[in-house]
C-alpha cells in the first residue's frame, strides 16, 4: 500500500470525526498497489451518518481537514448511501481495496 501509516491516520480521523466513529473507509485503486506509480487516493466509506444534508456537510468539513494536513492532492471519496442507489463501484471498492481502521 502507498499511503504512509500517519497518512492512514490522519485521513481515518478526519472521516469519522464528519461522518461518524461508526464509519468504514477502504482506499482502493493504485493506491493499493505497491508497484504502480503516482495516483490519486481512492477513499470508500460506509458512513454512520445517513442523512443527505449530513453527507454533505461532512464531505465538505472532512475533505477541509485531510487538505490542511495532506496538503492539496487529489482525493476522490466515493461515499455509499445506504439509502440511495447501489453503484458497482461499491463492490469493487471493497473486493479491491484495503479497510482503513
Amino acid at each position: 500500500m502507498r499511503l504512509s501509516e500517519q497518512h492512514q491516520v490522519l485521513i481515518c480521523r478526519a472521516l469519522k470525526k464528519h461522518f461518524g466513529e461508526q464509519s468504514r473507509i477502504w482506499l482502493f485503486g493504485s493506491r493499493v498497489d505497491d508497484n504502480a506509480r503516482g495516483g490519486d487516493i481512492d477513499l470508500y466509506i460506509e458512513p454512520e451518518v445517513q442523512s443527505p444534508a449530513g453527507i454533505v456537510d461532512a464531505r465538505i468539513a472532512a475533505m477541509v481537514d485531510i487538505y490542511r494536513q495532506l496538503g492539496e492532492q487529489k482525493i476522490d471519496l466515493v461515499i455509499n448511501r445506504f439509502a440511495g442507489p447501489q453503484l458497482a463501484i461499491y463492490d469493487v471498492a471493497k473486493e479491491n481495496g484495503v479497510e482503513l481502521k
